[in-house]
C-alpha cells in the first residue's frame, strides 16, 4: 500500500517541504532508504545521510537547518522521533489487516466475537471465549474454552491462549507465546513425583505485550498475574502464581520462578533469574544475567548472583579482579 507525503503530514501533523504527491510505501533507515521509502532524522550523528539520501521523503525538526542542498522531501515536524513512532504504529497496523474470516477456521457456537474482529485460517475458537472488538486473529492462533480476549488486541501466528485465561485491551502477544501451559508442580513420594493439578488462570491486564515464544505458567489456585502495560520479551519463562506490577519491562530470556511477587516500573536485562516466593519492590532495576535469591526493597539496583547492590558490586569487583596478581605476590613474599 502506498501513501502520499500529503496524507502522512496530515497523520504526523507535519509541513511538507517538496512534493507532496510523492508516494512512499515503506519506512526505512536514514543510511538505506531508497525512493519509495521514508525516513526521519532525530539524531545529528545521522545528518549527513540527509544530504545524499535517496528517500521519498525524511521526517526532521522544524528546527533542522540543512548545510548543503537536499535533493529528498523534508517533512518538519515538532518531534521527529515521536512522529516517526506514530508512522511505525500506523505502518503495522496496515500490515497486521487482512480480510473479515479465513477459511478453514473452527469457532464454536458458543463462541462471541465482536464487531470488527478479524480471524485468519485454521484458528481455534474454543466454547465460551469471548473475543473484543477490533481485534485481530492471526492464522494458527489457539484460543482454548472460557478465554477472554479483550479489545482492540493482536494475536500473532502461534499463540496460545489456555482455557479460562484472560487477555485485556489493546494487548499484544507475539508469535508462539504461550499464556497458560501448566505451572510446574509435582509433589514428591515414594514413587516419585505425582503432578499437583493446575486449575487456575493466567490475567493479562491492558497494553501488555508479550514476546515470541515466552511463556506464562497458569496458577495452582487464582491467577498468575501480568499488570497494566507491561512488557516482556521473548524467550521469557513466566511460572504458576507470580505477579507483575504495572508497567514493569524485563528483558529475553529472564526466568521467574513460582509465586514471586514484582512490583510496578522494574526494569529487568537479559538472563535474569529469579527464586521463587520472593518479593521484588517498586522501580526495582536488575542488571543482565543477575541471579536474583532474596527479596528486593524499593528504589534497589542490583547485580551480579547472588544479587547485591550493583554499588557494592562494582567495588567488590575492583577487588575480585586483583585477587590473581594479590595471590601471586603473596605466593613470592611467602615462597
Amino acid at each position: 500500500m502506498s501513501y502520499t507525503l500529503s496524507n502522512i503530514a496530515k497523520l504526523i501533523d507535519a509541513t511538507v517541504e517538496g512534493d507532496e504527491n510523492a508516494e512512499v510505501v515503506t519506512l526505512q533507515k536514514i543510511e538505506e532508504a531508497t525512493g519509495d521509502g521514508l525516513t526521519f532524522l532525530a539524531n545529528d550523528a545521522y545528518e549527513p545521510y540527509v544530504y545524499e539520501s535517496k528517500a521519498g521523503g525524511i521526517v526532521v525538526a522544524h528546527s533542522f537547518v540543512p548545510k548543503k542542498p537536499i535533493a529528498a522531501n523534508l517533512l518538519r515536524v515538532e518531534d521527529p522521533y515521536a512522529a516517526f513512532a506514530k508512522l511505525l504504529d500506523a505502518f503495522q497496523s496496515a500490515e497486521n489487516q487482512m480480510p473479515e474470516r479465513e477459511e478453514p477456521q473452527v469457532i464454536h457456537k458458543t463462541a462471541k466475537i465482536g464487531e470488527d474482529t478479524r480471524i485468519g485460517a485454521f484458528a481455534y475458537v474454543g466454547s465460551d471465549v469471548i473475543i473484543g472488538k477490533n481485534c485481530v486473529i492471526h492464522p494458527h492462533v489457539y484460543i482454548g474454552q472460557g478465554a477472554v480476549i479483550g479489545d482492540n488486541c493482536v494475536l500473532h501466528p502461534g499463540v496460545h491462549v489456555g482455557h479460562n485465561c484472560r487477555v485485556g485491551n489493546r494487548c499484544t502477544i507475539h508469535n508462539n507465546a504461550v499464556l497458560g501451559s501448566d505451572g510446574f508442580g509435582f509433589a514428591p513420594s515414594d514413587s516419585g513425583y505425582s503432578k499437583v493439578a493446575q486449575t487456575g488462570n493466567v490475567e493479562l491486564a491492558d497494553d501488555v505485550e508479550i514476546g515470541a515464544q515466552t511463556t506464562i505458567d497458569r496458577a495452582t489456585l487464582g491467577s498468575t498475574k501480568i499488570g497494566n502495560g507491561v512488557k516482556l520479551d521473548n524467550l521469557i519463562q513466566i511460572a504458576h502464581n507470580v505477579e507483575i506490577g504495572e508497567h514493569t519491562v524485563m528483558a529475553a530470556q529472564c526466568g521467574v520462578a513460582g509465586s514471586t511477587k514484582i512490583g510496578s516500573r522494574c526494569m529487568f536485562g537479559g538472563q535474569v533469574g529469579i527464586a521463587g516466593h520472593l518479593t521484588i519492590g517498586n522501580n526495582v532495576k536488575v542488571a543482565a544475567q543477575t541471579g536474583i535469591s532474596r527479596s528486593i526493597k524499593d528504589d534497589d539496583v542490583v547485580m551480579g548472583s547472588p544479587a547485591i547492590n550493583a554499588r557494592e558490586f562494582n567495588r567488590a569487583y575492583v577487588i575480585f579482579k586483583q585477587l590473581p596478581t594479590l595471590a601471586r605476590k603473596w605466593n613470592e613474599k611467602n615462597d
